[in-house]
């Protein structure tokens, strides 16, 4: 079995569901002094815009549940957290798909490696691309789970394949639906996760304070609830922008025969060149 040292973040072989949550885990670990930085900003950016829609629907923190008089601008509230969840994943899709195409060939990464170089222009056109539609998706109600499962290798097939920007999208369906929709699957499951976690921590953080009685928590109650948001999101989203690269390279293993490639390659090949889908 190829694996590249004693514990190799990502073998070269296809995994096994939990194989592929633990390989997301140990790179987001070894990549997080650039992947988590990151995060904190785009998470605290995603609080600021999602704020008025808050005050409009009546959603109170530190669970935001809404009023029932403002049951539509909380409609659009969902839609639009969905939205801005899945673009912040894309854009940190970018170090995190560059870092495990590095791991996968047996290297650690340096941060001003993954930020320098990047196809930086066409990951932002790719992000917001994915935002917008998820968001679309979200105000449809359960297509969300549909968009969301099937966009996830947008940015890795743009940085790791090096394809054509508008052939990334259709690139990405195609891994996502092979193996009886897999990838997708897989997808979903994480942020399913994911999304219990941050929910458990997220409100455990607000009422243990408030279990404590050191200060009058709810008159803190937004600084609070956002500190906690920011905090917990700011480690999810690279955990889930991580499975997304591994499950990525992992569908190229399982159904094209990527570990293969790697295995028969010349010595000295660059490694875009190992990685790139072959024209």
């Amino acid at each position: 079995m190829p694996d590249v040292g004693p514990t190799a973040v990502l073998p070269r072989r296809p995994l096994t569901v939990g194989e592929l949550l633990d390989s997301a885990v140990l790179l987001l670990r070894n990549q997080a002094r650039v992947l988590v930085p990151l995060a904190v900003l785009l998470a605290l950016g995603e609080q600021a815009l999602l704020h008025p829609l808050r005050v409009l629907a009546g959603a109170r923190p530190p669970e935001w549940w809404f009023d029932p008089d403002g049951l539509g601008w909380y409609w659009l509230l969902l839609a639009l957290g969905a939205g801005t969840e899945a673009m912040i994943i894309a854009l940190l899709g970018n170090p995190a798909a560059r870092s495990a195409g590095a791991a996968l060939l047996g290297r650690r990464t340096g941060a001003r490696e993954l930020l320098h170089d990047a196809r930086w222009g066409a990951t932002l056109l790719a992000g917001a691309a994915v935002g917008s539609t998820v968001l679309l998706a979200g105000l449809a109600g359960p297509a969300w789970f549909v968009a969301y499962g099937l966009l996830g290798a947008v940015v890795p097939v743009l940085v790791l394949d090096r394809v054509a920007a508008y052939r990334a999208p259709g690139r990405a369906l195609r891994l996502a639906v092979r193996v009886g929709g897999r990838a997708a699957a897989i997808r979903l499951l994480g942020y399913l996760g994911w999304w219990l976690i941050r929910l458990g921590i997220g409100l455990g953080v607000y009422h243990g304070l408030g279990l404590l009685a050191l200060f009058d928590v709810s008159a803190w109650a937004l600084p609070v609830a956002t500190v906690a948001w920011v905090a917990v999101n700011a480690v999810a989203y690279p955990a889930l922008a991580c499975l997304d690269a591994v499950l990525h390279l992992e569908t190229r293993m399982r159904t094209e025969g990527l570990d293969i490639r790697l295995s028969r390659a010349p010595a000295g090949t660059p490694e875009p060149v190992l990685l790139a889908v072959p024209r």
